[in-house]
């Protein structure tokens, strides 16, 4: 009888411990859940590669090719304006005419530098004169023509192009006093665009690559251009680099000073690609960033983005492709913490 006493309550007190070490077990397990649900929900995808149109689109100001300020080396009286605003004009022809005095005067002085120089040349010959007087007499002359020869080119105002006068800013009787140019004429055929263009394309623009060219103002018409000159140098400021493009102007349709849309194409590259609703931007410093997913805790990483389409944007830097990226409940992350995966 004692023995099956002693029995009794040997199993009672092993039923004891089992149901104490299930509770622990449970309460462990109860916790674990707890734990995991208190956890930020996020929903994942992945980042993939894909062959990406580079299609860059910039801004610009149309230009003149050449642009030249017509003015004289030195003050003096405007006696003749040949043109108004909106002639077309050739290479060589008359735009303004100075006060013709002063010419008239070294015109007057070369002509008596040139008989004294004949006169001593026929004494030298006969031995009436040095070699220094001769010299001297040819000084003074070649000194007198290159004053007769700048003298002439700044009362004989030309033009050095073919093009437009675009600005006329004097009248006839006027002292020009050299503050602005009495008139500017422009070469509008062809026209030029200038556009920053971002380094990573460096090695891609070449001269006389294709360029499309949209202006606001013939918003449904499309011209063609090509690029003519690739400036050497990257700004360190903004990394890009300038690029020139010459835009034909047959008909003299398009105006200096137009706001122009220009397209190049650079072909496809192969770039990660992540959805828009992935890429965050921080505040206060405009940079782009993602969280990425690692056993359970996410870490944010800095990233360049390019074009954006549809819902997908193109990532430049910062990801190799096939990382898993945070696409939903991204406003309660923080760099480092752990999360909860959802489907």
């Amino acid at each position: 009888m004692r023995k099956l006493k002693f029995l009794g309550i040997f199993i009672i007190a092993i039923a004891a411990v089992t149901l104490v070490s299930c509770n622990k077990k449970e309460k462990a397990e109860t916790a674990a859940t707890e734990s995991t649900a208190s956890l930020p929900k996020v929903k994942l995808a992945l980042a993939e590669i894909k062959d990406i149109n580079q299609n860059g689109s910039f801004t610009a100001t149309v230009e003149p090719d050449v642009k030249n300020n017509i003015a004289p080396s030195a003050p003096g009286r405007i006696r003749h304006i040949f043109v108004e605003v909106g002639d077309h004009i050739s290479k060589g022809q008359k735009i303004a005419q100075m006060d013709v005095a002063n010419l008239s005067n070294l015109e007057t002085q070369v002509e008596n530098y040139k008989k004294n120089y004949k006169r001593v040349s026929e004494l030298f010959s006969v031995g009436g004169a040095s070699q220094q007087e001769l010299d001297n007499a040819k000084l003074q002359l070649d000194m007198a023509d290159t004053n007769l020869k700048n003298m002439s080119e700044n009362t004989y105002l030309l033009s050095p192009i073919n093009g437009v006068i675009t600005a006329k800013n004097y009248d006839e009787g006027d002292l020009y006093t050299g503050q602005m140019a009495i008139a500017t004429v422009m070469q509008i055929n062809p026209v030029k665009l200038k556009i920053n263009v971002s380094e990573s394309f460096y090695s891609q623009i070449k001269t006389g690559m294709p360029v499309s060219v949209k202006l606001d103002v013939f918003k449904d018409e499309e011209f063609s251009g090509k690029v003519s000159l690739i400036y050497p140098t990257i700004d360190e400021r903004t990394r890009t680099f300038t690029v020139e493009i010459k835009l034909p102007n047959n008909n003299g349709k398009i105006k200096p000073g137009m706001f122009a849309r220009v397209g190049i194409d650079f072909g496809s590259l192969k770039r990660v690609v992540v959805p828009d609703v992935a890429v965050v931007k921080q505040v206060g410093s405009g940079a782009r960033f993602v969280y990425i997913y690692n056993n359970g805790v996410v870490v944010m990483k800095q990233i360049g983005i390019g074009q954006r389409f549809d819902d997908l944007f193109e990532i430049t830097s910062g990801l190799d492709g096939n990382e898993q990226i945070v696409v939903s409940g991204i406003s309660k992350l923080v760099d480092g913490c752990k999360v909860n995966v959802v489907k």
